[in-house]
């Protein structure tokens, strides 16, 4: 399990605002795949949004209650030396399996969730399709995340802990009432393990801009200006302040709101193809199940390679 290093003074602000695109961020991704759906689709998610919404942050909830949940929101991709091979037993029978584990699974367990909802709707299992999709669109939203993608996640190697937390929170937290996030109609996409592998790739590629800007630009404010207090739930936190939040996203040229905007595309695109996938089933009017919690999963995974 990945444990983050923090300096003391965020720690009551990472409380409130956890890793992984944080609560917001994450809710608002999956609600606006949403809107990207066909109206065949839209007329069964729609009356759910909210449950989608509020749901896309469970596999946070779950990550330190249960085993194997943690490795399944990034990958180390800085670890290998050699290319990582797309398919999971390939991938296990090269490095073997406790090895992945330890430096994350993120595409592989997004991969084998999105298994998961094409069987859901093949059955026509109302809560397994929610619960899923919610998931699917966190673990794909995770893994556009630039430190998600990297051994130095929160900026611990180079001495710039917190950025993970301040890339996919505080940012989006400032910003994202201002971001253009409409991406038009979802699209099937023929290979579905591929196009999650091109988005890691395409998120790691900006990870050393990620690190660089931040640290060029913490050279020119004075701790008493990069950092202020808020205060959040009735305590008085530290938090990086609003002056350096929007220079450095001026810095970043727009990348998070891109990162953001690809999130949402790739869920909805998912989201559609595994309908596709599952025979375009008709899922308007299918008998409530109950949208109580099921029950925790295991961790384990079983990836099948097609």
């Amino acid at each position: 399990m990945k444990i983050f290093v923090l300096s003391v003074f965020y720690i009551a602000f990472f409380i409130f605002q956890p890793f992984f695109w944080g609560f917001y961020a994450h809710s608002l991704i999956n609600r606006l795949a949403v809107f990207a759906l066909p109206p065949e689709l839209i007329s069964f998610y729609k009356p759910h949004i909210q449950y989608i919404t509020e749901k896309a942050v469970n596999p946070d909830r779950r990550r330190y209650a249960v085993i194997g949940e943690a490795e399944k929101h990034y990958i180390d991709l800085d670890h290998y030396s050699d290319s990582l091979p797309v398919y999971w037993n390939e991938a296990v029978e090269k490095y073997g399996e406790d090895s992945l584990r330890a430096n994350g699974i993120g595409p592989w367990a997004a991969y084998f969730t999105f298994l998961n909802l094409t069987k859901a709707m093949q059955e026509k299992n109302q809560t397994a399709i929610l619960r899923l999709s919610a998931d699917l669109g966190h673990y794909l939203a995770d893994l556009n995340v630039p430190l998600h993608t990297t051994k130095n996640y929160n900026g611990q190697l180079t001495g710039q802990e917190g950025i993970h937390g301040f890339w996919e929170s505080r940012i989006p937290e400032i910003q994202a009432t201002d971001y253009s996030l409409w991406i038009g109609k979802a699209e099937y996409v023929d290979k579905p393990q591929q196009a999650i592998w091109e988005a890691v790739y395409h998120a790691h590629h900006q990870v050393d801009s990620v690190l660089l800007i931040e640290r060029t630009l913490s050279e020119e404010f004075p701790p008493d200006q990069k950092f202020s207090f808020e205060e959040r739930n009735r305590l008085t936190v530290r938090v990086y302040s609003r002056e350096f939040s929007e220079a450095y996203a001026i810095k970043l040229d727009g990348m998070i709101e891109r990162q953001m905007k690809r999130s949402i595309k790739l869920i909805a695109d998912f989201w559609y193809t595994a309908w596709i996938n599952a025979g375009q089933p008709d899922l308007k009017g299918l008998e409530a199940m109950g949208m109580e919690e099921e029950a925790l999963e295991e961790g384990n995974l079983k990836v099948r390679d097609h």
